[in-house]
């Protein structure tokens, strides 16, 4: 018989069935019978999402791993503590003495020496524009360049050769060059920056600073306005140790970020004590005390040679960011170089900042000497997005 009773009083077929999931008549059809059966199951949008939804899911995590980190950064970090901030007063026909008092601050019998310190790379534009505004009121300029950049490209000692062009504070001007360590292997960029960091320490004890004296800690682009150093320079009283907030602004004056650049400090010195470091040292910010350009190149090349050379190069996910034609248009839109998502705290803060940059036509309280140059320096003022590509 080619049927039986089951167990339980049912009936199975004993039979071989003829369709493909009972034939095992080779190796080769019996895979292509088990697909069969399994795809038999599976519905026509199942499969898409199997083989192209999952797959593309997969490779827009892997691209923009970084951009979702930075979008997600509010769950694993809390906002830094805030700074104690301390109302700026300014005006040119108010006496020192009104100011200071204003500020809570006595007035000294004279001015402290004021050091400007900088570790210098290709800015020389910004250099430029720096030291002419603070000039009426600092001591000597200290300047440490390298042979390479923080991530260990060689560079030319770029200083050196535009030296000429700074003859005006020649006589007031500590120089210093530092070999790069090319070290193998090290690639934390973070290392060679502190090293370059330490030796402008040294650097300042040749130029002659003593206790008390001010020292101002910023890069190039970070600009404090000759009057807040003026006024810290009179002032008795003041913090040890002071950060500045300066306005952001990125590509050039035409596109303002935010007001929240911190890094930038005043110290009053201490022999032993004082040490030139670019993050937070205290608790205290003076509000409005100057400019950050940050990226702020006259040409496309020089955008490009900081996007490799910076210590967060390992922004430049893809080799096309480098583009030239990319960079431009980039900058005339006020969009990120990097494509990335904004670098704050909370998701209000992220999705407030997100896309281009509105662009601002405002000129107004920006350093003299820029203004009293706006052709050769039209690049940093509003309606100029364009740049030389060499």
């Amino acid at each position: 018989m080619w049927w039986m009773m089951g167990e339980n009083g049912g009936h199975y077929c004993s039979k071989k069935s003829d369709d493909l999931c009972g034939t095992q008549e080779s190796d080769r059809g019996f895979g292509i019978s088990r697909l069969c059966c399994i795809l038999r199951g599976v519905d026509l949008k199942s499969i898409l999402f199997l083989l192209v939804i999952v797959p593309m899911c997969v490779l827009g995590v892997y691209i923009n791993a970084l951009k979702i980190s930075y979008f997600l950064r509010p769950l694993w970090e809390s906002p830094p503590k805030p700074f104690h901030e301390i109302p700026h007063y300014h005006h040119e026909n108010a006496s020192m003495e009104s100011l200071c008092k204003l500020h809570g601050w006595g007035i000294r019998e004279y001015p402290r020496r004021v050091y400007d310190a900088v570790l210098f790379s290709t800015e020389v534009e910004l250099l430029t524009i720096r030291w002419k505004e603070l000039y009426p009121y600092v001591t000597q300029f200290v300047l440490l360049e390298s042979n390479s950049t923080f991530t260990g490209l060689p560079k030319p000692l770029v200083f050196a050769g535009h030296r000429d062009e700074f003859k005006f504070i020649e006589p007031r001007l500590t120089y210093g060059s530092i070999g790069g360590r090319f070290k193998k292997g090290e690639k934390n960029p973070f290392y060679e920056e502190a090293y370059q960091r330490i030796a402008l320490d040294q650097l300042l004890r040749i130029a002659g600073i003593t206790d008390d004296d001010l020292l101002i800690m910023s890069d190039v682009d970070e600009i404090p306005s000759r009057h807040t150093i003026n006024l810290l320079r009179w002032c008795d009283d003041i913090p040890k140790i002071l950060h500045l907030r300066l306005k952001n602004y990125l590509y050039s004056f035409e596109f303002p970020v935010d007001d929240k650049s911190w890094r930038a400090s005043v110290h009053r010195y201490q022999t032993g004590k004082t040490r030139y470091a670019h993050y937070r040292q205290s608790d205290v910010i003076l509000a409005d005390s100057g400019w950050h350009c940050s990226f702020c190149f006259r040409r496309i090349s020089e955008f490009v040679f900081k996007m490799k050379a910076y210590s967060h190069y390992d922004r430049v996910r893809f080799a096309h960011y480098l583009n030239p034609k990319r960079v431009q248009r980039v900058i005339c839109n006020g969009a990120d170089l990097f494509d990335m998502i904004p670098e704050e705290y909370t998701f209000k803060d992220i999705i407030g900042k997100m896309g281009p940059i509105p662009h601002s036509y405002s000129a107004v309280h920006l350093p003299a000497y820029l203004l009293e140059n706006a052709e050769k320096y039209k690049f940093l003022l509003p309606g100029n997005c364009l740049r030389d590509e060499e």
